[in-house]
């Protein structure tokens, strides 16, 4: 608790010294409207009321968050920022670029944020070498969520190949199951990609293609690869998929409808408000072919510049709690995340929190730590948009494999 009291003392030091102010409610936009991110979210808010801050919620659910960006450039606009928001890489780089972050640097300072946060997050939690953001968890993405039930009824191991993966489907769907649950959006069909070009072609392609935006990678034969397995995954999916919320196929898995879901570690918050266990009612492996990789983001609280000192008082008691080592354990333990810092015990955590706790680190000491593209820490948005377009066009049966890979290189082109 040592740890805490300072983190406590530091908050009051900040708010006494901000010309007297008193602290403030924040008004936070997210989208964290799920049952399991709802629950998580709720710890950050009781946290922030025994501090006698109020809150002010903004949700805005969908598009993975790119709807909430669309309402906050709205808000900006319009001269009423929020004065904390919920943001995802390259998101917290433009509006930083724009001058438009508050300077967190006198609290990372006093705190020693730079001396526990990994250096991929400090990536984009720094603009110009200043911090103007928090970093509230790590998620990592190429995850399957599978139901252990019908995996032993059905005498299924974790597969290890595409092939067993692929067998394993067939397998649920001769039975009368839902292979993989997925919802038809684009940021849902690039998640899956993102973990299937990951085993096509490791970390080599995944860096030329997404990362460096070869021209030769995004257009070449592993890429080809990659939108045939896609291909093969539609074979999969239900007919309902189509604008289905990535929760509701979560709990397609959970409920026994469904064998396999691939998506990111949140999706593990919505097994936990279930009331199910890892390990036991669910299982968790990284999506076959990208073992020994980690694609990741990570969400983090921007504070926008206000001029009411009361206001800025009550960013940096949010920023504070944010990076407070309990308040890292307790929430990214209902929220199926990993903690933004590496000094962090998985004492708290279940076998899939210390799995990807464990992987995380070995990642990011052998280099085979990415930014998820999917999720907008591998390149732009503008980028990152072009590429939903294909990939989801290519789903709905719209380009083969091969012409999906020409059209790849051709957006990314325009995009740039």
């Amino acid at each position: 608790m040592k740890v805490l009291t300072t983190l406590k003392a530091s908050v009051a030091v900040l708010a006494l010294t901000a010309a007297g102010a008193h602290a403030q409610g924040v008004e936070v936009l997210h989208w964290w409207t799920s049952g399991g991110e709802a629950a998580a979210l709720n710890v950050l808010k009781g946290d922030l009321e025994t501090q006698g801050i109020g809150w002010t919620d903004m949700p805005v659910a969908g598009g993975g968050g790119s709807d909430a960006m669309t309402v906050l450039r709205a808000r900006v606009t319009a001269g009423d920022p929020p004065t904390a928001v919920q943001m995802l890489g390259f998101s917290i780089q433009d509006w930083a670029g724009e001058g438009a972050l508050a300077n967190l640097n006198d609290l990372a300072a006093e705190q020693g944020w730079d001396a526990v946060v990994p250096a991929a997050l400090q990536g984009f939690s720094k603009h110009d070498g200043n911090w103007v953001s928090a970093p509230v968890n790590v998620h990592s993405t190429n995850w399957v969520w599978a139901n252990t039930a019908i995996m032993a009824e059905l005498g299924i191991e974790q597969p290890t190949s595409w092939e067993e993966f692929v067998a394993a489907m067939e397998a649920a769907e001769a039975a009368g199951y839902v292979a993989l649950a997925h919802g038809g959006q684009a940021w849902q069909d690039a998640t899956i990609f993102d973990s299937i070009a990951m085993g096509v072609g490791g970390p080599e392609f995944y860096q030329a293609a997404f990362i460096d935006l070869d021209p030769e990678a995004l257009g070449g034969a592993q890429m080809v690869e990659a939108f045939q397995r896609m291909e093969t995954l539609r074979g999969f999916v239900d007919d309902n998929f189509s604008g289905r919320d990535w929760n509701l196929a979560s709990a397609m898995v959970a409920n026994g409808e469904a064998l396999f879901q691939i998506m990111g570690d949140w999706a593990k918050g919505e097994f936990i408000n279930a009331g199910q266990t890892a390990g036991v009612e669910f299982q968790c492996f990284r999506v076959p072919g990208s073992e020994g990789t980690v694609t990741f983001n990570s969400d983090q609280f921007a504070m926008f510049n206000v001029t009411d000192e009361a206001a800025m008082a009550s960013q940096q008691t949010m920023a504070s709690s944010v990076m407070s080592p309990e308040f890292q354990v307790a929430f990214n333990t209902v929220k199926g995340s990993v903690p933004a810092r590496t000094d962090i015990s998985d004492e708290a955590f279940d076998a899939c929190g210390k799995l990807g706790m464990a992987q995380l680190a070995e990642a990011s000491a052998s280099g085979t730590l990415f930014g998820s593209m999917a999720h907008g820490h591998a390149n732009p948005p503008a980028v990152q948009n072009a590429m939903y377009d294909v990939i989801t066009a290519h789903f709905n049966g719209e380009f083969d494999a091969e012409t999906a890979a020409a059209e790849m290189v051709t957006a990314v082109e325009l995009a740039q």
